[in-house]
């Protein structure tokens, strides 16, 4: 149950002064999520981004030209412009030391003489700019009289706005929200407040709108920080008491003996990195203990993440138990499961494959294999989750590029089996502080060497209007020999676009090549996709035009060019893990950024990063930087949480805090029955954790 003290800032925001049911609809579409109404707690939530400071406040003579000011003077003339004329109406105002023009673009006549009366003395706040020689304000933001003046806030918070929605809107609806804030018990530690001279949560909602400098919006003031703080120990709360029941509800010891395990090892023709011996160590050794397993193995792109995987797997087959592999595409999967095939049938575990596309006789027999224990491994897709798939024995349950699932969907996999291990793979490096947001319930193992043998990739940067250079240059390279992925650009958000674009440049390039350019994008059926596929890693095509379906684990180490068609469009991650299907062979690979100039701060520095360095884990920090959270981990159109109060970028040094402070909280108090355990319920209600308080309750 939500403590009752809660209930007025879960209220509908349609409770609040001057919101109707008319603008309740535009702030559910500015505010509210996952479909739901906006509460009074979203308008609290929703800071402002910027600060209108209107603290100057000169004589008229005195104003400095190109700075918002609040000026005191008389209405002195009117200046209406000629009937049926498209010429401003102009108001002329005076104080003792001068006089200011205010001009009115296509406005209404009769609200400009109400507003501002002949004779009448009247405030007006807005940008003063010089007009051949003159003063003047077009469209001053604030008319006001003697009484509204004091209404005015010195300091004016500027809000992320919608359609429909004006900043007087949202001011006043904050104003309403404030007044409902009740007096919450301190969740925070005394002595960590006290050091960081933190205020309390109500405070600091306070402090955070009604501003006293326009630096008050600084995501670095202690009244955000304070807020940003509560959102992260509220985050970190609810991984640990998830991580905390997955430990409690205990696992099973799978003890290896070592036999496929040595098979795999001798069949392989390179030996394993460092870093590969260091994950598989602590992999084994968890699926060794008593305690269930749920650990992240990140590793950059050709950093032989797949080959951990089957080890990890192979030790639980050795234990008597199976194992499955979930990838999140159809193309993926089959790949995952032609690699292991050969080094399976040496070591003679059984393997099978499960997707939506198995003819019904292949899935009923894969089905029954995996039932009665006949086969080891199943590699599949999302099909694995499905209730008619049954395990004789489930020991460990591998995600293939899932950082876009949330906590309970990476754990759903693990359900199949008794207390079955859970082992989460990414090849795009997270930034450590990312990490600790999104896997705080998991451990983490980081491939950061890659496997000898591979050569650098010469990166490139060229304007789009070189491309006949370009296309010239691939003759040449196809001409002996080698194969080339095209990748076009991404439209935002419309794939018909997309299409458009990748079908148009396929068809520019058949004019020079023919027949050896083939053509995969996100709309083909699951079969032509993989015929395409298959057909480049074949060799009968030689280039391959593609939307960014390429973009994560398709394997042709023959291929050693990559060209991106309008790299500006792209994210770094992006950039770099389309950079990484090259250079996966001993030959010479080489990645062509293709830009359209002129280039933008942002395009610039991302392109230039790639040129300098191919480490993910420093492109993915500097990712980070340059983009915030949400966008570096798919969070914005995966529907993952992004956060509301916390800026990431800013806030990474109290995610480290509010981790620890998370961890000890439950090792002194797991029921959060204390003091600060009651008041620390009340945090995860106010940022939608109820699901951890539930956890609590079922023990």
């Amino acid at each position: 149950m939500r403590p009752t003290n809660l209930n007025p800032l879960f209220a509908p925001v349609a409770a609040l002064p001057g919101v109707g049911e008319k603008i309740a609809q535009h702030f559910k579409r500015l505010l509210a999520q996952g479909g739901e109404d906006a509460r009074v707690l979203d308008v609290l939530f929703h800071l402002p981004h910027a600060a209108v400071d209107r603290r100057a406040r000169p004589k008229i003579a005195d104003a400095q030209p190109d700075q918002v000011v609040t000026i005191e003077a008389m209405v002195a003339e009117h200046r209406p412009p000629p009937p049926r004329s498209r010429a401003p109406y102009k108001v002329l105002i005076e104080d003792e030391t001068g006089d200011l023009l205010l001009v009115f673009f296509l406005s209404n006549h009769q609200w400009i003489e109400k507003m501002l009366p002949l004779g009448a003395r009247r405030w007006v706040s807005g940008k003063l700019e010089l007009w051949e020689g003159y003063r003047q304000m077009v469209h001053p933001e604030r008319v006001l009289d003697e009484a509204s003046l004091k209404k005015l806030p010195p300091v004016e918070p500027v809000y992320g706005l919608t359609e429909g929605l004006y900043q007087r809107n949202i001011q006043r609806a904050v104003e309403g929200a404030i007044a409902r804030l009740p007096d919450l018990p301190e969740w925070l530690d005394p002595a960590f407040a006290r050091e960081r001279r933190l205020p309390s949560f109500k405070e600091a909602l306070e402090a955070s709108h009604r501003l006293s400098t326009p630096q008050d919006v600084d995501p670095s003031a202690p009244h955000r920080q304070r807020l940003a703080y509560d959102e992260l120990l509220a985050g970190q709360l609810a991984l640990a008491m998830v991580r905390g029941r997955v430990k409690k509800v205990g696992g099973r010891a799978s003890v290896g003996d070592g036999r496929l395990t040595r098979k795999i090892l001798a069949a392989l023709p390179y030996s394993l990195t460092g870093a590969q011996e260091e994950a598989l160590r602590e992999i084994r050794a968890d699926l060794s203990s008593e305690h269930r397993m749920l650990r992240l193995v990140q590793g950059d792109v050709g950093s032989g993440k797949t080959i951990v995987a089957l080890l990890a797997m192979a030790h639980a087959v050795e234990a008597g138990r199976q194992a499955a592999l979930m990838a999140p595409t159809e193309i993926l999967a089959r790949q995952h499961f032609e690699r292991l095939q050969p080094l399976c049938e040496t070591a003679g575990i059984r393997l099978a494959l499960l997707t939506g596309r198995d003819k019904a006789s292949e899935r009923k027999a894969t089905l029954a294999a995996l039932a009665s224990g006949a086969c080891d491994i199943v590699v599949g897709t999302h099909a694995l989750f499905q209730e008619s798939v049954a395990f004789n024995d489930l020991g460990l349950a591998v995600v293939d590029e899932q950082h876009r699932f949330g906590v309970h969907q990476r754990l759903a996999l693990g359900e199949k089996g008794d207390a079955a291990d859970v082992l989460v793979m990414t090849a795009t490096p997270i930034p450590r502080t990312l990490v600790l947001t999104y896997f705080g319930d998991m451990d983490v193992s980081s491939l950061r060497e890659k496997p000898a043998g591979r050569s650098p990739i010469d990166t490139r940067a060229i304007p789009v209007e070189r491309i006949d250079e370009v296309i010239q240059g691939l003759g040449r390279a196809i001409g002996s020999g080698a194969r080339v992925y095209w990748v076009c650009p991404l439209v935002e958000e419309n794939e018909d676009l997309d299409l458009a674009a990748a079908e148009e440049r396929a068809e520019l390039l058949r004019q020079f090549f023919g027949d050896q350019v083939g053509l995969v994008h996100g709309k083909m059926k699951g079969r032509d996709k993989d015929a395409a596929m298959a057909a480049f890693q074949r060799g009968e095509t030689k280039i391959l035009v593609a939307t960014t379906v390429i973009e994560v684990g398709v394997d042709v180490p023959e291929a050693t060019i990559m060209a991106i068609e309008h790299a500006e469009r792209f994210g770094l991650a992006q950039l770099h893990q389309l950079r990484g299907r090259v250079g996966r062979g001993a030959a010479k690979s080489t990645c062509l950024l293709l830009y359209k100039t002129p280039l933008g701060e942002v395009a610039r520095s991302r392109i230039e990063i790639m040129r300098e360095t191919e480490d993910g884990f420093r492109i993915a920090e500097e990712d980070l930087r340059l983009r915030g959270e949400g966008e570096v981990l798919g969070a914005r159109q995966s529907g993952m949480p992004g956060f509301r109060l916390a800026v990431i970028e800013k806030h990474g040094e109290l995610l480290a805090a509010a981790r620890d402070d998370a961890r000890l909280i439950l090792a002194r108090d797991p029921d959060l029955s204390s003091e600060r355990g009651q008041a620390l319920r009340v945090l995860l209600h106010l940022f939608g954790k109820d699901a951890a308080v539930r956890l609590l309750r079922a023990g």
